[in-house]
């Protein structure tokens, strides 16, 4: 299994070259949140990632109370002013928080988003939630995204799969003092699910 990070500003000052050293193969950065706000430091860790040849991820927070168009073309805007995407970059909305709307208009908004990333970014999204908000059905119509599971209560590598998803893909097994990941699979089945220019 390949192990991978996910960082965003609260993680402050990120030494990409040492979790490289340390084995470190892949990595998320959080860009954005809803339809402006852009992560200060994520410019700063996407080329981390670059300098370190890890498979580079980028991130959007969902509020789905928001436009879901708007939120995508700015999470694509801010990966662009960023230095763009390379062959193999991963993309991923992060859904975990509803807004207090109903699980329907959740899964609405993130499906709009994630077709609109699929169109304009040609990379399919991968799908960051847990177990209980999924099962709650705000994730109804994501199962041909791939399924990026919160799981720290679970052993590494064998979390739990809530609805609609038959399978996970990535693993977040633990959150303190940092997000760490796994994928089941090898670096280049992980680039596969990225960005292929035409």
């Amino acid at each position: 299994m390949l192990q991978g990070i996910d960082v965003s500003n609260w993680q402050g000052s990120v030494d990409w070259s040492g979790h490289a050293e340390a084995g470190v193969a892949f990595a998320f950065a959080k860009a954005t949140e809803g339809g402006d706000y852009t992560d200060k430091r994520f410019t700063r860790n996407w080329n981390g990632m670059r300098e370190t040849w890890m498979v580079s991820g980028a991130y959007h927070f969902a509020r789905p109370k928001g436009d879901p168009i708007e939120q995508a073309r700015h999470f694509l805007a801010t990966i662009r002013a960023a230095g763009g995407l390379r062959r193999g970059d991963l993309l991923a909305l992060d859904l975990e928080d509803d807004d207090g709307l109903r699980p329907e208009r959740v899964a609405r908004f993130a499906r709009r988003w994630c077709h609109f990333v699929e169109r304009h970014g040609r990379v399919r999204p991968f799908i960051y939630t847990f177990h209980a908000f999924a099962n709650r059905g705000n994730c109804a119509g994501l199962a041909e995204y791939p399924l990026w599971i919160a799981g720290p209560e679970r052993p590494r590598g064998r979390p739990l799969v809530p609805r609609p998803w038959q399978d996970w893909t990535i693993h977040q097994y633990a959150n303190s003092p940092i997000d760490r990941n796994v994928f089941h699979g090898t670096r280049k089945e992980l680039t596969k699910l990225g960005f292929h220019p035409r």
